[in-house]
């Protein structure tokens, strides 16, 4: 690996070690953003910028705060997994049973209520309440995030919330392509 690739690679990983909850923050809110961005983008079939600057700020603070909270979530349900295991409430599931069952039971718990604060939030920073399609990002916990989680959690842990806030960007251009006009 090159001596600037590495360079880069180490600041990321001092960073996140330094501020676990400050970086997840952080990374969600530019990539989580940003793959708002790029889905409007793609329906639109324009690179016109889609936000105002308001809309901008409050979807970077929505996604900072889903960040924090998918943070928590991370190391709650690895710690719940990792219980039940130990305590024969599952069986001894290896490195990738284990990388699903954490984003199985993650996503069937958590994740409705993060699909739920979600819309609400950015229902309140549109100023209106729109709960059309509601049933396209509930469904997206079982064909996307359960099995992009499942990669997520085979990643070391310093990786994973990185990991995470790209996929955020990923479905944005998945949905985008979707729902073109």
């Amino acid at each position: 690996m090159p001596e600037f690739i590495s360079n880069l690679v180490s600041a990321y990983l001092g960073w996140v070690k330094a501020s676990p909850l400050l970086s997840a923050m952080i990374q969600f809110a530019i990539l989580g953003t940003l793959g708002e961005i790029i889905s409007k983008w793609v329906i639109q079939r324009s690179f016109r910028y889609p936000f105002t600057a308001f809309q901008t700020l409050w979807k970077m603070l929505v996604w900072a705060l889903l960040g924090l909270a998918i943070k928590y979530a991370f190391k709650g349900f690895t710690g719940y997994v990792e219980y039940l295991e130990a305590h024969g409430m599952l069986p001894t599931l290896g490195k990738a049973g284990k990388a699903f069952a954490i984003s199985a039971f993650m996503n069937l718990q958590f994740g409705l209520f993060l699909v739920l604060a979600h819309r609400l939030l950015d229902n309140i920073g549109a100023g209106k309440m729109n709960w059309k399609g509601l049933d396209k990002s509930i469904l997206s916990l079982l064909w996307f995030w359960i099995p992009a989680h499942t990669v997520t959690f085979l990643q070391a842990e310093d990786l994973r919330i990185g990991l995470a806030a790209l996929w955020s960007l990923v479905l944005g251009l998945i949905l985008g392509l979707f729902n073109r006009r």
